[in-house]
């Protein structure tokens, strides 16, 4: 019987998930291929005693990921670990010995994905990283063939189950983010560092590998705009259900006259669109096409299971390279070569904003901001303000008509300085071309 031998490093959360479908749908994964996926070695890196399926058979265990990437009889190495040191180690050792290479790290790929994909073809081996982004949606596979003819002009996406999970309890509930925080770390979709979820970091990665893949440009990370949730209260979601909206951390890429404008960002969105309708841990992600319009992807984003599904669809996609060949291999990254992105300061996008304030209340609070916005030549919309009996902690908002974040920016800092403010204005942007 034919077969392509397959090593794990990593038995966490993801390579457990591998291990598990591996063993479970072995019949049917054979059945596809029509050859037999094995896992000949394991590698934990944590020296832990995290059990294997016994019907995989024999398998090499060893807490030495040189071992297993040198085994003689290791085809492809699936890097599991995450982080961006050890782990481009293992794939750049793995590549160097000729080996291909599965991963499902979302911030070294977003780092340094296309470098690697550069050393894999060099040495004539394959990469592949469809569970490095929404980890239950095939996404990667949608824009690097199922509709790799269109020109794609936007992409939407929420790509952070722990935030969405996080944003969707304050709304349901009225409760605080630290109390919502807590609870997401005591059930497990919050790490007990929370900020790569929280503050938009996790997002980002996503969002730079998506836009690589969609525009077909190398993007840094660091170049990405990014702010996270840990503002966003219940009066946030009051007001902006005033207005007929919700409230998403929303990883937007959008090409315009000047460029591809990139940010990971809190918006309001009109809650009648598709995107406010994701609530919870799921993922989705919104892409409109030049000449296939708009098409929409949703599911889990992460999770055992799900990932380690995307995982194991890599490891048959690799591996029908190895046993049946391929002509010209098909980039991870949907295009031959990337060009360089040249950041586009996201202060240059005019939107309408949702500017809320926490003031001690005294006459005069609204002339004042007024007279700020006039001297920004920013118009106001309308004005909000919802009963509350708290008058030294009082809520409200103000809506304004499109004007750059340049010009926003500057009246929110001119702002920040009056007294009467409990804390600095929040300003959020409302999207409408969803």
């Amino acid at each position: 019987m034919q077969e392509v031998n397959v090593g794990i490093v990593g038995l966490g959360t993801v390579g457990s998930g591998a291990l598990t479908i591996l063993a479970e749908n072995a019949g049917q994964i054979e059945t596809k291929l029509g050859f037999r996926l094995r896992v000949r070695a394991v590698c934990d890196l944590l020296a832990g005693e995290k059990s294997v399926p016994e019907s995989l058979g024999e398998v090499l265990r060893t807490t030495d990921w040189k071992e297993l990437v040198h085994h003689p009889e290791v085809q492809v190495v699936a890097e599991l670990v995450g982080g961006t040191t050890v782990a481009r180690e293992i794939i750049e050792t793995a590549i160097g010995a000729g080996k291909s290479v599965v991963t499902a790290n979302k911030e070294l790929m977003g780092l340094a994905g296309a470098d690697l994909w550069e050393q894999a073809i060099g040495a004539g081996v394959n990469m592949a990283m469809e569970a490095s982004v929404a980890g239950g949606i095939p996404i990667h596979a949608v824009l690097r063939e199922g509709i790799a003819a269109d020109r794609i002009v936007a992409l939407y996406g929420i790509l952070n189950g722990t935030s969405n999970y996080i944003l969707t309890e304050i709304e349901n509930r009225g409760a605080a983010f630290d109390e919502v925080l807590a609870e997401a770390q005591r059930l497990g979709y919050a790490e007990a560092n929370p900020s790569a979820d929280v503050d938009g970091f996790d997002a980002r990665s996503k969002l730079a590998i998506l836009a690589a893949l969609a525009f077909g440009e190398r993007i840094t990370p660091s170049d990405i705009f990014t702010e996270g949730i840990r503002r966003i209260t219940p009066f946030d979601f009051q007001y902006a259900h005033k207005l007929g909206h919700t409230i998403r951390l929303v990883c937007g890429a959008r090409q315009t006259p000047e460029g591809l404008i990139l940010s990971v960002r809190p918006a309001l969105i009109p809650s009648s669109t598709i995107l406010a309708s994701v609530r919870g841990s799921y993922n989705a992600v919104w892409v409109r096409g030049h000449y296939g319009e708009d098409t929409f992807y949703y599911g889990r984003g992460a999770g055992q299971r799900p990932t380690g599904m995307a995982v194991v669809s890599d490891l048959m996609r690799v591996g029908r390279e190895i046993l049946r060949g391929s002509p010209e291999r098909v980039s991870p990254f949907a295009h031959q070569r990337l060009g360089e992105y040249q950041p586009i300061p996201v202060a240059l996008q005019k939107r309408a904003y949702y500017l809320r304030f926490r003031v001690t209340d005294q006459p005069g609070i609204i002339s004042a901001l007024a007279g700020i916005l006039a001297e920004k030549r920013i118009s106001l919309d309308a004005v909000l303000q919802l009963p509350c009996e708290d008058k030294h902690n009082l809520p409200f908002v103000i809506t304004v008509e499109p004007t750059t974040e340049q010009s926003v920016r500057e009246a929110v800092q001119q702002m920040s300085g009056l007294d009467f403010l409990v804390e600095p204005p929040l300003a959020l942007p409302i999207e409408t071309s969803l």
